[in-house]
């Protein structure tokens, strides 16, 4: 007789094994409906699942996340069954979830085109709207090698081989159609209704460049209508917003396949780069910061003390001289325990912090570059603050502020904050994690944050706050990082002298505020539609005359204007003043000053600010005083 324990606390008692379903039903009509699932004792199950003893029971529905997440991995076996009945000749592999959707990577003879996908994607629409069960049947591992390799399906019967013997493996079925997965899935296709299918990609079985090259479909599923037209009108301003493009279309960088994974950067692309260097330097400046710079390559021996050549070799660009090995600097932290050993440091010191515009590189996967978000040679805004144990707590909640405030002044106001703790794989003692953890956790709580933990995402030295941001269109963007290492001081024998004379270990905090420059620079043109506030603007005035008989006005006004330190331009070209106020407008300029026989007589401007705002004529010293404003404000 199982005693039910719902979320509520009320309990509901069986005379015998009951399903998931069959709870949902006694509970109402309209949560049998709803019901996509359940979690039993904490475990995610079918709504056809068995409950034999007293659990605790929260039926899932597709308000839940476990519900969104049993929709998209459903879909995913819709989009396989969709293909298997149009291609039959195709072979499934795997199809997981991931953020937004799911993928499923299939072998066929030839290429999928567009309209092979909208054929698929009219098919799921037929199989869903069957509403055919979704059947869990188990089998011993080596009956469900031999039932695949007899439907002709060697990838799934290659995947299965890899199961320990021993083991059972659990098929579903859908209608016409069967496939490996451990579940759990909804109930029926039925469930199945807000999807689209996305693109076609390719990508190698089981991540090897080695073995044969697949084609992967992406797609997007949704609990409602709204909230997939919300997705995917989202995708539409992100395209509108895509980096790669602006970087073109307002001259700022590209990338060239003679260099791949790094950045040309252009005049205006660099004019805006150091305009955020220069503000994370005057960040360093004011905040106790001393900036150094490390060598880009350093020997192997000390890749291993640390144990990045362990963890990170395959990512490692090499090279050797005189027989003895070195890499390209993945990132700057042994580079800065070299630093801080050159000489003795007493307890006085500290905390001392090191920050460098570090440039580092990374042999990411050529599938795995994107723009200038993911490249090969970045550089870092890098900190390292050495300091003793019980200047952990202080020095982390001093971060956080700082880092808020570097936010905001970027245009960023919704952060998310993450602890990521232990993983498997890491140095040093349990105590160590145990005060790096706390720390961390209670450096957020005096901060007044709110925060996730995410188990088992610490780096392998020790955990981490994760710091995301949110853009104008609500994307997550992870940028910043607070990291408590007490292994690394050792490994490297970095010390300070304490008050009672005896030799200790620092404690090392890595930490970064915009991380990768590029990427942030790239996440700065997306989160503003290539249109930057004036103190970011690689042109921030544009001034134009209307005929040649002003233009010695026109220099006039810009030499004014660059003697106030603007970024500025001028237009003297023999065009129409309408055809120059709309290229600088496509070019997005933050004012364009309009100069014509009326504004030279009176010392004035025609102020146009973009988004095609007529702000009228002007003196130029109120211009100017208006601009200023602007920059100061960094709205």
């Amino acid at each position: 007789m199982p005693n039910i324990t719902l979320p509520d606390g009320s309990q509901r008692q069986f005379s015998g094994p009951v399903t998931v379903a069959e709870v949902a039903a006694s509970i109402g009509a309209g949560l049998a409906k709803a019901a996509l699932g359940g979690r039993v004792a904490g475990r995610l199950v079918d709504t056809s699942h068995l409950i034999t003893e007293d659990v605790p029971l929260a039926i899932v529905t597709a308000k839940d996340a476990d519900g969104l997440e049993m929709i998209r991995h459903s879909t995913a076996h819709l989009l396989a069954y969709a293909v298997k009945e149009l291609f039959p000749e195709a072979q499934v592999t795997i199809g997981p979830v991931i953020d937004n959707g799911f993928y499923y990577d299939f072998s066929y003879r030839r290429p999928f085109t567009p309209e092979d996908l909208a054929a698929i994607e009219k098919k799921m629409a037929e199989l869903a709207a069957r509403d055919e069960p979704v059947v869990r049947r188990v089998l011993p591992r080596d009956e469900a090698v031999a039932h695949f390799k007899a439907m002709g399906e060697h990838y799934k019967a290659e995947i299965i081989a890899s199961i320990p013997a021993n083991e059972d493996v659990s098929l579903y079925r859908e209608g016409g159609f069967e496939d490996l997965c451990r579940g759990p899935h909804v109930p029926s296709t039925g469930k199945l209704r807000h999807f689209k299918l996305m693109k076609v990609a390719g990508a190698y079985w089981r991540g090897d460049h080695r073995n044969e090259m697949l084609q992967r479909i992406y797609g997007t599923a949704w609990a409602t209508k709204e909230e997939l037209q919300q997705y995917l009108t989202m995708l539409e301003e992100a395209e509108k917003r895509d980096h790669r493009r602006l970087g073109r279309e307002l001259d700022l960088f590209h990338l060239d396949e003679h260099s791949p994974g790094t950045v040309f950067w252009h005049p205006k692309g660099w004019t805006l780069w150091q305009e955020v260097e220069q503000y994370m330097r005057r960040v360093y400046r004011d905040n106790g910061y001393q900036e150094v710079k490390g060598p880009q390559i350093l020997e192997r021996t000390l890749w291993e003390k640390t144990g990045h050549w362990d963890k990170y070799r395959d990512n490692m660009f090499t090279t050797e001289s005189e027989k003895r090995d070195y890499a390209l600097k993945p990132m700057n932290c042994p580079g800065h325990i070299l630093i801080y050993k050159q000489g003795i440091k007493s307890y006085r010191d500290l905390p001392l912090r090191y920050g460098e515009f570090g440039q580092c590189h990374r042999n990411e996967p050529s599938g795995g570059l994107h723009g200038i978000m993911r490249v090969r040679a970045f550089t870092q805004d890098d900190g390292h603050i050495f300091c003793t144990e019980d200047m952990i707590l202080d020095e982390c909640v001093a971060y956080t502020a700082l880092l808020q405030k570097v936010y905001r002044d970027f245009g960023f106001e919704d952060i998310i904050y993450k602890v990521a703790t232990r993983p498997e794989a890491r140095i040093g003692s349990d105590e160590s994690w145990d005060k790096a953890e706390h720390a961390l956790m209670e450096s957020l709580r005096r901060s007044g944050c709110a925060f996730e933990i995410a188990p088992g995402d610490g780096a392998f030295y020790g955990p981490k706050i994760e710091y995301t941001l949110k853009d104008a269109i609500g994307r997550q963007w992870q940028c910043g990082t607070m990291q408590v290492d007490f292994s690394m001081p050792e490994r490297l024998d970095a010390e300070y002298v304490a008050e009672d004379g005896s030799r200790q270990r620092p404690v090392m905090l890595h930490r970064a505020i915009v991380g990768s420059l590029e990427r942030f620079i790239g996440i700065l043109i997306e989160q503003h539609a290539g249109a930057l506030p004036v103190w970011l603007a690689p042109v921030q005035v544009v001034v134009a005359g209307i005929t040649d008989a002003q233009a010695d006005y026109v220099r006039e006004v810009a030499k004014t204007l660059q003697k106030q330190g603007l970024r500025l331009e001028t237009d003297l070209r023999n065009e129409k003043i309408t055809y120059k106020i709309r290229e600088h407008a496509l070019q997005k300029v933050p004012y364009i000053l309009v100069v014509g026989d009326k504004e030279k007589a009176s010392g004035a401007v025609a102020v146009r600010a973009r988004g095609n705002k007529d702000l009228g004529v002007m003196p130029l010293q109120q211009f100017s005083e208006l601009i200023a404003a602007d920059i100061s404000s960094r709205v």
